[in-house]
This record gives C-alpha cells, sequence and structure tokens, in this order.
C-alpha cells in the first residue's frame, strides 16, 4: 500500500499544486477574479483528487486481488489526500512567499468594495476591514497559513476518500454449497 499511496499523492499533490501555481497570477491581473478564483481553485482540488480514486482502484486490483473493505479503502484514500494536502500547502507557502505576499491585501480589498456595491454600511464595512487586518496579521505567521491552506484542500479530499471508500469496497464472497 505504501507504493500506491505515495505515488498517487505524490501525483495528486503535483495536479493540485501545478494548477494553483498557473491560475493565482490570473487572478492578481484580474482574469478571474477571487469569486470564481474559488470555485477553479476547488475544481482544480476535485479534479487532482480524482487520484485517490485510481490510487484506491489500484490497491484493491493490483495488491488486494480484487478484495477492498470500506475501512481499508477510507484510508488508502486518506493517506494520498494527506500527502497531496501537504504538497499544496507547501506549494502555496513558498509561492505566497515568493510572489503573492499581498494577497491578504488584495483580497481584503476585493471583498470590502464587494460589500460597499451591496450596500453595506460604512459600520458593517469598518468592523470587516478590522476583521480582515487583523486575520491578515495572524496569516503572517508561517503555522497558521499551512493550516489555514491545509484545511482548504483537506475536506475535499476526506469526502472524495469516503466517496471511493463507498463505491470501490468489495467485500470477499463466501460460496457455501447446500445440497438436498
Amino acid at each position: 500500500m505504501k507504493k500506491i499511496v505515495i505515488v498517487y499523492g505524490l501525483i495528486a499533490g503535483l495536479i493540485v499544486s501545478i494548477l494553483m501555481v498557473i491560475t493565482q497570477p490570473l487572478i492578481d491581473q484580474e482574469f478571474l477574479n477571487y469569486d470564481s478564483g474559488m470555485f477553479v481553485g476547488y475544481a482544480t482540488m476535485v479534479l487532482a483528487l480524482a487520484m485517490v480514486f485510481v490510487g484506491v482502484k489500484r490497491y484493491r486490483d493490483q495488491v488486494l486481488g480484487g478484495v477492498i473493505s470500506f475501512g481499508k479503502a477510507f484510508v488508502a484514500g486518506l493517506l494520498i489526500t494527506i500527502i497531496a494536502s501537504v504538497m499544496y500547502a507547501v506549494t502555496w507557502d513558498i509561492y505566497y512567499r515568493v510572489a503573492a505576499s499581498d494577497f491578504g491585501e488584495k483580497y481584503a480589498s476585493h471583498y470590502l468594495e464587494k460589500m460597499e456595491k451591496e450596500g453595506a454600511s460604512a459600520e458593517e464595512i469598518s468592523s470587516m476591514r478590522i476583521e480582515m487586518e487583523n486575520f491578515n496579521e495572524m496569516y503572517q505567521n508561517t503555522f497558521i497559513r499551512f493550516g489555514i491552506t491545509s484545511m482548504e484542500i483537506l475536506p475535499v479530499g476526506i469526502f472524495i476518500s469516503l466517496l471511493c471508500a463507498a463505491i470501490l469496497r468489495k467485500p470477499e464472497t463466501k460460496w457455501t454449497e447446500s445440497r438436498s
């Protein structure tokens, strides 16, 4: 299982990391806005985490002889997800430090402008500005940023792992002959 989990975890991590690095500059150039960028980001996560299905199926068919319990399938999927999630968070941290250290300010500006256009009161906007400034200050901590970034992809991967385990589980069948 270890080899399959590592290989498919790395493939999923590479896919999601490469797609993040490709799409993030498009948001900065307003090709995508922050709202559609979120949709694109989660779509790339789902695409990358399709490797959970492929990895669990390969584990079932090639290592376990076509039989796998829900639990083993879920654990394999979860391990693939964890590898991909760590790669995603590390990639974002590197990208953030190199090219997107102003991400928080740009996102805050976008969100506050959106609130203004939607008719939020000056008090609501001011309160949100303070909240975003506090968040951006906290986001400067590498460990907090890593945790927040991991929590973007991890729930998606857990859901996909559960789904794949349910679809791919194949318990061992016991055939008994009854003679009358």
